[in-house]
This record gives structure tokens, sequence and C-alpha cells, in this order.
């Protein structure tokens, strides 16, 4: 499979590393603003904003990078458990979850900080997660921002069946009208959980998004190993439409994510949306991708970068000047700064709080659970002591 450079997608019946090999632009590809920052139309997806409304797309591209670097950071430095990180998939996050009305729900995996940023979710919220603080971090009601994923795929039942419910609340095309959005990357397509939730959505023309984030690599697995297909044209096979984006161009993952959004609102039922994109990081930080790719394919996907693509179309387009640049980067730094500061600040858990909350009432297996626990703590202190 390779990569064409202008468009940032595969051409299909190429063979070779991916972005090794030159080849055509891809006409199935979704693109609004190429890496070079030049903005071209889509006559099925226009897109007007002022200048204004694009500074705002690179502040948020810059902010939620930055505050995934310093999470990472954190991590490797053991104040985080584990952290999932979005580098490289900014725009397809930032874009789809700028298109979001306030009455949406969002069901993510754990990797949509950039969404969680754009319905205004702390990101402390997502430290204290990762730093083992909270179960679960957030009242999903409170942004309409539901709880992170583990289990792959799960999501994507709940989201359908959150649909469901909008549908048999008859506010469908009305202006109370509503849809769910379901994340999830290229990996979980081959959960049997996403391919259920499909038929449920189709079935019941349920008011919802799929928002397959196709980052190439499904932890150590190449794309390759999980379709013999372009994965949004599984959509037709289930009955509902299904397109491809670049998941770099931060203006189309927005275009294609709102019209999808408002066809859902109208009754108009699902639309699968394939953001092809690239991780440019590790699964997550106990993974090391050096072992499973090539630098090259890497380096490939570097020319394609969310932020510079909309950093080049400011300047070309004179909305910004290196003043705007500067005061967006220092605002970066200092809002990292301040991260760093609340998460080292964070209370230790105690560790027989992992109890509390596991059931409404007593347990006995529960309190035997924790009886044991705490003897093993206490025999630590034993030891210490010279007993």
């Amino acid at each position: 499979m390779t990569i064409d450079s202008a468009r940032g997608a595969p051409s299909p019946g190429a063979s070779g590393p991916a972005g090794l090999d030159e080849a055509p632009p891809s006409p199935e590809l979704i693109q609004l603003l190429t890496p070079e920052g030049i903005r071209v139309e889509h006559p099925d997806y226009p897109l007007e904003l002022t200048p204004e409304e694009v500074r705002g797309l690179y502040r948020d591209l810059v902010m939620v990078r930055r505050i995934d670097l310093e999470a990472v950071a954190l991590t490797r430095q053991g104040e985080l458990g584990l952290w999932a990180s979005l580098l490289g998939q900014e725009a397809a996050q930032v874009g789809s979850g700028r298109a979001l009305a306030e009455r949406d729900m969002v069901f993510p995996t754990y990797r949509e900080h950039g969404v969680a940023w754009c319905r205004g979710l702390d990101p402390r919220r997502l430290l204290a997660l990762f730093r083992g603080l909270s179960n679960c971090g957030w009242d999903p009601a409170e942004h309409n921002f539901h709880l992170y994923t583990i289990v792959i795929g799960s999501q994507t039942l709940h989201a359908a069946g959150y649909a469901m419910g909008i549908q048999r609340d008859g506010v469908l095309g009305t202006e109370n009208a509503a849809a769910a959005i379901a994340y999830f990357g290229d990996g979980a397509t081959s959960q049997g959980d996403v391919n259920e939730s499909f038929v449920f959505a189709s079935v019941f023309n349920a008011p919802i998004v799929f928002f397959c984030q196709n980052n190439q690599w499904a932890i150590s697995e190449p794309l390759e190993k999980q379709s013999r297909i372009p994965l949004y044209k599984r959509a037709q096979g289930f009955g509902f439409p299904g397109l491809r984006v670049d998941g770099n161009d931060v203006f189309a993952c927005l275009a294609v994510t709102r019209k999808a959004l408002e066809a859902a609102r109208s009754g108009q039922g699902p639309t699968l949306i394939e953001a092809y994109t690239y991780r440019m990081g590790a699964h997550t930080t106990t993974d090391d991708p050096t072992r499973y790719r090539l630098a090259a394919e890497l380096e490939s996907w570097k020319l394609k970068d969310p932020i510079e693509r909309v950093k080049a179309y400011l300047v070309k387009n004179e909305m910004a000047d290196a003043a705007f640049f500067g005061e967006v980067e220092a605002e970066a730094k200092r809002y990292a700064t301040e991260l760093r500061r609340d998460c080292l600040a964070m209370p230790d858990p105690k560790p027989l709080a992992m109890f509390d909350n596991v059931y409404a009432e007593p347990h006995s297996l529960i309190t035997e659970e924790r009886e044991q626990f705490a003897a093993y703590l206490d025999s630590f202190e034993t030891e210490g002591s010279g007993a």
C-alpha cells in the first residue's frame, strides 16, 4: 500500500511500505486542506470559516498536542501509570469534536483527549484517571462525554443503544434533536462488538456516527491484517453510508462530521467515517513502535502534520503573524506547566480504596478480598518494624 504525499491516502492495489512509493491522488479521500496548506473545495462538503475560527482550530491543535506530550513525559517519569498518545491524530479529534452540538453524546476509547478538550473536560480529570486516583474520572452527563473505555470496541454498542434511545424519545428532526458519536480505531473493526453495533444501528436507523480513526496500526499489527478492503467500505455491507476523510485535515474532519451528525439528527440514520491518519507515537507508553514499523514510514507522515498545514494556511492567507504563533506556543507552555504542577500535587490514593463502591451494598467476596489485601499490606509494616 502506498501513500500519496499530497493526499495522504492509500492508493488501492499498490504495494510496498506505506508512504515510500509515489501514487496518484486517491479520489476516495475527502480533503479540504492539503499538507502544503492550500485550501481546496469539495462539492459535497462546503465549509466557510472566519479567520478567527481558523485561528481557534490552530490553537486547539497546539494545546491538545502540548497536553498530550506533557502526559507522556509524566508517564515516563513514573507519575502516571499509562498514557495513550494521540500524537498525529489531533486534526481528526479536534475537527470532529468541534462539529458536535451540545446535546450530542460522545462515546470515546481511551485516546480521545482532543475530543475531551473540545467538550470542555478538564485534562486534569484525564491525568487523575491514569494516575489511579479515580475509578472513572467524571460524570458523563456533565459534558456529554462518556467514560473512557479500555475494552476494545465495547463503547460502540453503548453508543448504538444510546442512539436508539434518542430515536425513541421522538426528538429527531426537531430543535431538541441529538446524535451519538462512537470513536474507535482500525483494530477495533475486527471486534465483534463493533460489527454488532453496525447491525443494530443500521436495522433501527439509529442517529449515530461511527468515527474510526484509522491510524494504520492496531498496536503492532498493520492495517492489511485487519481488512482486505478500505474500512469505510464496510458500511455498505451493513446498509448505511461510509466515507473516508483525510484524518490530518482538520477542515475536512469538521465538515464531514458536521454533515454526518446533521443527517443523524434529522432521522437519516448512521454514517461510518474513516479518518485516515497515522499514529506518530507509541500505541501506549508501554509500547515500542520501533520494533514493528519503519522509521521511513514515520518520516513520510511528518510531512502531513495536521498542525503545520493549518499554520501554513494561516501564513499564506495572512490570517496570523509571528506574534500570534508565539502567543499560542507560550500559552501551551504555561498550560503544560500548570498541568504538571497540579498532577504532582494530586494525593496518592489509599490502596484499600479500590474496594469502595464496587457494590451498592456490602458483598461477602469483596469483604474477603479487602481483608486479604489489608493483611498483605500490614505484612510490610511488620517486616519493617523488625518483628
